[in-house]
């Protein structure tokens, strides 16, 4: 069975994303270790999961970074968005002209934790999400997460997105490995415990 790892951006206190979703609070600046991890981590999947809300902007980020070998993220742009992406959503349909522009993008409009494990259980590699916020607390919720990496930035906002927030009355996880970068961010890496 495929493993559905999470790879999330988040400050010390908790937050993926300012209250209108701003990530300007992130650190861009990646040190070569950082970037050879999140590569290093990439070859072990070979799908995206995504919430609706996410996928225009990180389809079409992506997408500009494939078509610029100038740019520093290309070799990443480029995997990233020849990847297939699976997008959940209650109100796109195939027929959205925003969706055909969508490269290797299918819409799942299924019951969540049944989709999911219908992914989980095909051939591949394993999958990973990066969200949005709500389409991730859904996936914590109902504890289809199987790995974390929590990427922690050395910056607090102090109100914004969470993805903990709905987990019930605990997640309990068994941290894994606790790695700092020399650009500030630590990564956590949890399983369920």
């Amino acid at each position: 069975m495929r493993k559905l790892k999470l790879q999330v951006q988040m400050t010390v206190d908790g937050f993926v994303a300012r209250p209108d979703g701003a990530l300007d609070w992130m650190t861009w600046n990646l040190d070569e270790k950082l970037i050879q991890f999140i590569g290093d981590l990439h070859t072990t999947v070979d799908s995206i999961l995504l919430g609706r809300k996410m996928t225009g902007g990180f389809n079409s980020y992506w997408e500009s970074v494939s078509k610029n070998p100038e740019s520093p993220e290309y070799t990443f742009g480029t995997l990233l968005h020849e990847m297939p992406k699976f997008v959940f959503t209650k109100t796109l349909s195939e027929s959205d002209p925003e969706v055909k522009a969508w490269h290797k993008t299918s819409l799942i409009k299924g019951d969540l934790v049944e989709e999911v494990n219908k992914l989980k259980n095909q051939d591949g590699k394993d999958l990973i999400v990066y969200g949005g916020a709500e389409f991730v607390s859904n996936l914590v919720r109902n504890n289809l997460i199987d790995e974390y990496f929590l990427f922690i930035n050395p910056t607090a906002i102090g109100s914004g997105l969470k993805i903990f927030d709905k987990v019930g009355e605990s997640l309990k996880l068994t941290l894994v490995k606790a790695t700092p970068y020399s650009c500030g961010i630590t990564v956590l890496n949890y399983k369920p415990a």
